[in-house]
């Protein structure tokens, strides 16, 4: 609902810090799309509205018209990008105080850097996933493309779509209000040129709510396609050491950095990736003097994945750490480096075969289940009005005790 002031919409100018009209065009793309599910325009004396911007500076809105006033409030129900002011951030729903749910951006993750602070990463692919990860104040969920693997079955990562991850991402989005929003670009949509990269990455962000965009490699390309979709805009954090989408050219799932030399490249990698703009970096099964070294070699956030214990944090796969099982070969790829901290696929399974055997023994609904009745005397007219209509069969089954 958007109840416009004296029928006209404010007009945006520019930030009185960093000089830029970026939370204006936010505020003016939202309304013309309609991308909130409600937005309410509360008005009193004044001449001037203000928004508070990403630098730490605000944004004047005036009155096209001789009737100036100020918005007191903006509320907007929706999750969107990380520029928006904190306070207007909202998505799914939460059983726990606003306190506890402060917005997790790309700001705060460098202040942790910045102050030796570990930063936590963990994948989610759905709704449920993203709550848990949510109510566990994870720092940063990340949207991977390993959702391939471990929801779609894949042996690998390759098979995965846009389109997948985009719908991955929406979900997520609708469970998560907490964390820093990460999405994984998929194989085969960021390699072939800087203008495939970044069109693929503005899908994710404006169909899928997420917050920055991961891809993988540190080649001139890699390095050239992360340098694009910065100067779009958009943050971007690189991936050094095993590459999953290279698994091709790598001959399967394989340390990377084990040599000198080998060791020498993931550091000059790295390198490449901050220059072009990358705002973090995975490092991805190498061994810890590696991890070290790059993490040492960068001004910004390590993310380690099988890196050792020196980077700047750590991520790990949902299903992995929980210990499930939905991967048709889970015990052969479930990494060497991942620590399980519970094993849920052996409760699921146990759940699974109660339901079953309840229901073969007849034990499931029985009565404790089965809590709709009829009012007195229905059930013996239901049976009446059945034999009325001829079916005696009917009419005797509604007499059956519960088990």
């Amino acid at each position: 609902r958007l109840e416009r002031m004296g029928g006209a919409l404010p007009a945006a100018s520019s930030c009185n810090v960093c000089h830029t009209p970026h939370v204006g065009q936010v505020m003016a793309t939202l309304l013309l799309r309609r991308a909130v599910s409600a937005l309410r325009l509360r008005c009193s004396g004044g001449v001037v509205a203000r928004i508070a911007c990403s630098s730490g500076g605000a944004v004047a809105f005036h009155k096209p018209d001789h009737e100036l006033r100020r918005l007191e409030r903006i509320d907007i129900a929706w999750r969107r990008f990380s520029n928006l002011p904190e306070n207007t951030v909202y998505s799914g729903p939460s059983s726990q105080p606003s306190e506890e749910k402060k917005r997790v951006t790309l700001t705060q993750l460098q202040k942790k850097y910045r102050e030796g602070q570990p930063i936590s990463v963990l994948t989610a692919y759905d709704y449920p996933s993203a709550v848990h990860v949510d109510r566990a104040a994870i720092d940063v969920l990340l949207v991977g493309d390993s959702v391939g693997m471990v929801v779609q079955g894949h042996d690998t990562t390759l098979p995965v779509t846009l389109e997948d991850i985009i719908a991955h991402c929406r979900s997520v989005s609708r469970g998560a209000r907490r964390p820093f929003l990460l999405a994984d670009l998929p194989f085969g949509t960021y390699e072939s040129s800087s203008y495939d990269a970044v069109q693929s990455a503005v899908r994710v962000l404006k169909e899928g709510n997420m917050d920055a965009v991961k891809i993988e490699g540190g080649g001139t390309r890699r390095a050239a396609a992360a340098r694009a979709i910065t100067e779009a805009g958009i943050a971007v954090v690189g991936h050094v050491g095993l590459t999953p989408q290279s698994i091709s050219s790598l001959g399967g799932f394989r340390p990377q950095g084990r040599s000198s030399h080998a060791a020498v490249k993931v550091v000059r990698e790295a390198q490449a990736l901050e220059r072009a703009g990358c705002v973090a970096l995975v490092v991805e099964c190498v061994p810890p003097a590696v991890g070290a070294a790059v993490t040492a070699a960068v001004g910004v956030p390590t993310i380690g994945i099988g890196a050792g214990p020196h980077t700047s944090g750590q991520v790990l796969v949902y299903h992995d750490v929980l210990g499930m099982m939905q991967h048709p070969h889970f015990k052969q790829v479930t990494p060497k480096f991942c620590k399980q901290y519970a094993q849920v696929g052996e409760v699921i399974q146990a759940a699974l075969e109660g339901f079953r055997q309840d229901v073969s023994s007849r034990k499931f609904p029985g009565e404790a289940f089965s809590p709709y009745k009829m009012g007195p005397g229905e059930i013996e007219a239901l049976h009446d009005a059945l034999k009325a209509e001829g079916l005696d069969a009917a009419a005797e089954a509604t007499r059956r005790p519960l088990p």
